[in-house]
């Protein structure tokens, strides 16, 4: 019989949001996969660190590459499919063999999560369980103690790997808005905020629930890069209530 895949999400940094049924799933795993940056322990796998089965094989997964090449790159695409295709074939080998797999993801597996691919991948053929995690987003909107929406307010995420007519636009149209994947983007976030008449409603976020994270007005932060755990948030609530 197949083991049963396993994409848990491990929330936003703190180990204390990892949920119940997440810890319950990785102190009985026999197999543990996460996603890495080289030369980094994983993000993922230091949240769970504490819950993980002691007799758990661990399957390291290390990224090709992360910022070094951009998106539009031709190597990237074919590059990181690969990746993703040797990691699936690798988790499907455990499942066969009849180990249930934990596929460990940062935040929530199916926003902007890297597991999803090989879920994609292995969906049709394994059986699996996802089990959502806490967002990013909403992690660092309760730690900033910032309420974004109420009533019919619109909450818009973009992505900052948008042209900044683009995002300026969509930042116009929305009552509040998360923008992600800062990092490099960070100069054209700026003039989108300032096109869209909202730097100074929108806060920075790095590395929020962490204990080395920070956050600060938007119009109060002068760098021009941003690490990879990054945010903006620009809440809503504008009318009263």
């Amino acid at each position: 019989m197949t083991g049963v895949l396993q994409v848990v999400g491990m929330g936003p940094g703190d180990p204390d949001l990892l949920t119940l049924r997440a810890a319950r799933i990785l102190a009985t795993a026999a197999v543990v996969a996460f996603f890495a940056k080289r030369g980094r322990p994983g993000h993922a796998r230091t949240i769970a660190a504490a819950h993980l089965n002691p007799a758990a094989e661990e399957l390291r997964f290390e990224y090709p590459y992360t910022t070094e090449i951009d998106v539009d790159d031709p190597r990237y695409e074919p590059g990181i499919r690969s990746f993703y295709e040797a990691a699936a074939a690798i988790v499907a080998a455990r499942l066969d063999a009849g180990h249930d797999v934990a596929l460990l993801c940062e935040g929530d597996p199916f926003f902007y999560g890297s597991a999803m691919y090989v879920f994609d991948r292995l969906r049709a053929t394994h059986p699996t369980v996802v089990t959502p995690g806490i967002t990013s987003m909403s992690g660092c909107w309760a730690q900033a103690r910032l309420p974004m929406t109420h009533g019919d307010d619109v909450l818009t995420v973009l992505p900052g790997t948008l042209d900044a007519d683009a995002l300026a636009a969509r930042l116009a149209g929305s009552d509040a808005s998360v923008i992600m994947k800062v990092g490099r983007n960070l100069p054209k976030i700026r003039t989108a905020l300032q096109s869209a008449g909202l730097a100074e409603r929108a806060l920075y976020v790095e590395r929020g629930t962490m204990p080395d994270g920070r956050m600060l007005p938007f119009a109060e932060f002068a760098e021009d890069r941003a690490p990879y755990f990054s945010l903006v948030l620009v809440p809503g609530r504008q009318r009263v209530r």
